[in-house]
């Protein structure tokens, strides 16, 4: 046997997994012998079997784990060598062996203590974002119709624009996507941020897509303006938003700028002097004719072949005013009674004289056109009339519009002379006389006595009207 054994430890076998040779010594094959031919199943006695301290550290003292959990709660964004290494330098002067760097190593990773990259602005909700991302799990979603959600999100672009005047400008990209097919519903290069601007794209997308279900997007200034607000509100699309300072959530936008970064404007890297017209023609032509056409590897069909295929759940775009009338906010303002006017946006608009009646009114415009301010009904909603700013010149001229009258015809009435004592004055009279008190003044000039008193007149009761005589 012992000359069997050695000829089989002399020979090179094939390792089952691995792509590789091995060879096992003769005590290694004595000892699987021996345990095969004593075991009932012996394939199932040569099975690989777990260590019996997997998942435990017998070379980690508990004083060792304390210091290293109190030092990473401390210091999360520490390397592991950096934990070692301080781990070593505070136990240098206690008794307690400190382990290899392999062993903790270990150690970090099997508890899941990883780095954890500082936040660029670590603010309060920086910090927390990152802490709740540590506790909660992240699941990739996809709905299952067309224009059901769509992603909205501006990207910075990587090189600069020259402009029309001279200047250099790093653009942005606005970006509208469906979720579902990864269609791009429409992109376009801007030179800011700005509520002006994501209305203008987003309108554009809704002309060529029709309205979504669902629009999903940061917490952007432009994205939490009141016209954006209200105009989704208006159009009956639910406007749902990431958490702060949690990009991945909005991951498949968040992709997407990769593409652009990795092809459009890696093609544009010859061109010397890129200008805002140029990057928009080249950005049309690439997402209508490479990036809808390119198999997408996660859903496995190309964008527009999947956008066609549906089911879609769009509705109608409505008309093109009526689209720019929904992003405006509305307003309160006092309307002035010398002239009709109120103050807008540091411009005074003319109310109509119809309206003058209404001390304060509801005025629904744009904060970046006051080309179009509109008069609305605050309870109806209805638009009443269309408000320009006042024109001083034009009122120079002295010719003004007769007033129409009002709703209350009493109000312009000639006024009547009055007809004698009032009510009120009448009653207040007979209640002081019913009290039975002297009147508590002394006329101006009284007559006196020949030893200088004064000679007061019987002043009490008063003479009142018979309609206000009292029985004392």
């Amino acid at each position: 046997m012992q000359a069997a054994l050695k000829s089989l430890a002399a020979k090179f076998w094939r390792h089952p997994l691995a792509d590789r040779e091995i060879c096992f010594g003769v005590s290694t094959l004595e000892r699987w012998y021996y345990t095969a031919k004593s075991a009932s199943d012996p394939v199932a006695a040569l099975r690989n079997r777990l260590r019996d301290d997997v998942g435990r550290f017998p070379s980690l003292a508990a004083g060792v784990i304390d210091v290293l959990a109190a030092q990473y709660r401390e210091h999360p964004g520490w390397t592991m060598q950096l934990h070692v290494d301080n781990l070593r330098v505070a136990l240098a002067e206690s008794d307690v062996a400190v382990p290899s760097y392999p062993t903790l190593r270990r150690y970090l990773i099997a508890q899941g203590m990883f780095r954890q990259a500082r936040p660029k602005r670590a603010t309060e909700g920086a910090l927390m974002a990152r802490d709740r991302l540590e506790r909660l799990e992240v699941r990739s979603f996809e709905v299952d119709h067309v224009s059901a959600l769509w992603h909205l999100d501006f990207h910075h672009a990587s090189r600069k624009v020259l402009g029309r005047s001279g200047h250099w400008a790093k653009p942005l990209l606005l970006g509208v996507i469906d979720d579902r097919s990864r269609l791009v519903c429409h992109l376009q290069w801007y030179l800011d941020e700005t509520a002006e601007s994501l209305v203008h794209g987003l309108s554009q997308a809704f002309m060529k897509r029709g309205l979504p279900r669902a629009l999903m997007t940061d917490n952007g200034a432009a994205m939490l303006a009141d016209e954006t607000v209200s105009g989704l509100a208006a159009l009956g699309i639910v406007h749902q938003t990431t958490l702060p300072y949690s990009p991945y959530q909005n991951a498949k936008q968040e992709s997407f700028w990769g593409r652009v970064e990795g092809r459009l404007m890696a093609m544009l890297e010859g061109e010397a002097s890129v200008t805002l017209d140029l990057l928009n023609q080249a950005t049309q032509a690439w997402v209508e004719q490479e990036y809808h056409r390119t198999l997408h590897s996660e859903i496995g069909a190309t964008p527009l072949a999947r956008y066609l295929a549906g089911p879609n759940v769009r509705r109608d775009c409505p008309a093109t005013a009526d689209l720019a009338a929904a992003f405006r906010i509305e307003v309160a303002r006092r309307q002035r009674r010398s002239d009709g006017t109120v103050s807008l946006a540091g411009a005074r608009f003319e109310i109509p004289s119809a309206y003058r009646h209404l001390v304060q009114v509801h005025l629904r415009y744009a904060r970046w056109d006051l080309t179009r301010v509109d008069l609305v009904d605050a309870r109806a909603g209805r638009i009443l009339s269309s408000q320009r700013p006042m024109d001083k010149s034009a009122n120079a001229d002295g010719q003004r519009r007769a007033l129409v009258p009002s709703a209350s015809s009493a109000s312009q009435s000639p006024p009547t002379p009055p007809s004698g004592m009032a009510p009120l004055l009448r009653q207040l009279i007979a209640e002081y006389a019913a009290t039975g008190l002297p009147p508590a003044y002394l006329p101006t000039h009284l007559p006196t006595t020949p030893d200088g008193h004064f000679k007061l007149p019987h002043l009490w009761p008063p003479k009142l009207p018979q309609a206000g005589r009292l029985k004392l």
